[in-house]
């Protein structure tokens, strides 16, 4: 069957079109075409004058809805977290896990898999932030799980999460370029984080292929005067992205602001959220507008991808349009998934969100 959405105004991720429809059909985008031409078997849906745009993909969020991945990795889990997100406007995410045990990644390995076998929709991969990081930019993530990895440790990991793991978050100078291309080889996208890299180091392991980059400025060596850091990196290499975490809490807004000024289409939204959590390796407490680990450190947001974009817009100040494709458009692009996701357009999936006016978000299409 046949849906045409009418009465909106479509933002496709390159362009906005008015007096025009997008219609769906097995789960795909069919056609963008002129109101005055939908097909006559098509079923009306009519959006009132509503905002229609890409389904936005979150590549890093930790459970949603009660359930936190690390601490139960399990489908159960991944089932609340992606009615967190969808709820949120996000038709797509990546379970993360932190610097963990290989147990636990073992888990949540076999977690994705079995959610996958069940049905279960919106989960792209998993993504392991950790554990081949750089204990002096730890963050919150736990010291007794760090480790340099070897030859062996990827071999097992690739062996174990095949077809799984999607993304990885390292410290490039914690690990042989040899590894990382080994990992991007296996179709991991490798992603720079919890690294104390200087300029040098940073720059060049964007120029052997490392490709993104994870929340910019928390847990990575920052830019200064005498030493840029890898902050510094990002911002003057030409190709590689950014995730950042648009709360005002992680990153301050004008700091979000600067950064969208320097790097462009090259910075992307995530949510890094959690939910609070009580026992385990993992504890986060709930404040009114973050989330925290037993020490006090800042572990977590409280974001959805709804919020990020609605923050981008009304609190950093970044064309609507933008804010929309750093929640969509070029996350599908980090992901390698940009040939169906991350646009409205004929041949892609038919995820869409549908925003009023105030860039509120009214509801998510597709992936019902």
């Amino acid at each position: 069957m046949l849906r045409a959405y009418i009465n909106t105004r479509i933002f496709t991720g390159d362009l906005w079109l008015d007096g025009y429809a997008v219609v769906t059909g097995q789960g795909r985008i069919q056609q963008v075409l002129p109101q005055a031409q939908i097909p006559a078997d098509a079923e009306l849906t009519d959006l009132k004058g509503a905002i229609l745009a890409p389904g936005f993909i979150d590549l890093q969020i930790y459970g949603g809805n009660g359930k936190l991945f690390p601490f139960t990795p399990d489908s159960a889990t991944l089932k609340a977290t992606y009615e967190y997100c969808s709820a949120g406007g996000a038709a797509f995410f990546l379970p993360t896990i932190p610097t963990h045990s290989s147990e636990v990644i073992r888990k949540s390995i076999e977690a994705v898999r079995q959610y996958w076998e069940e049905g279960g929709k919106g989960v792209l991969g998993l993504h392991l932030e950790g554990p081949f990081i750089n204990p002096e930019k730890k963050g919150a993530h736990l010291t007794q799980y760090i480790k340099q990895p070897t030859a062996a440790d990827i071999n097992e990991l690739l062996a174990l999460g095949k077809g799984v793991i999607k993304m990885m978050t390292l410290a490039p100078e914690r690990c042989d370029p040899a590894l990382v291309k080994q990992l991007q080889d296996a179709g991991v996208v490798v992603s720079a984080g919890h690294s104390n890299a200087d300029y040098a180091t940073a720059y060049k392991s964007f120029e052997d292929g490392i490709t993104t980059t994870t929340h910019l400025f928390n847990a990575m060596s920052p830019l200064q005067s005498r030493a840029p850091g890898m902050v510094g990196a990002i911002y003057d290499h030409p190709s590689v992205h950014a995730s950042i975490v648009a709360d005002g809490i992680h990153v301050d807004f004008n700091a979000v602001r600067i950064s969208k000024k320097v790097m462009g289409e090259r910075l992307f939204l995530i949510t890094d959220a959690v939910v609070a959590c009580a026992e385990g390796d993992y504890i986060y407490v709930e404040e009114p507008d973050r989330y925290v680990n037993a020490q006090g450190v800042l572990a977590g947001s409280r974001l959805t991808m709804h919020k990020a974009v609605k923050n981008c817009i009304t609190k950093v100040g970044i064309l609507p349009e933008e804010a929309l494709r750093m929640a969509s458009t070029y996350p599908a692009i980090v992901a390698g998934v940009s040939h169906e996701l991350g646009k409205i357009a004929p041949g892609y999936l038919d995820t869409m969100v549908v925003l009023d006016t105030d860039w509120e978000l009214k509801h998510l299409i597709g992936l019902s």
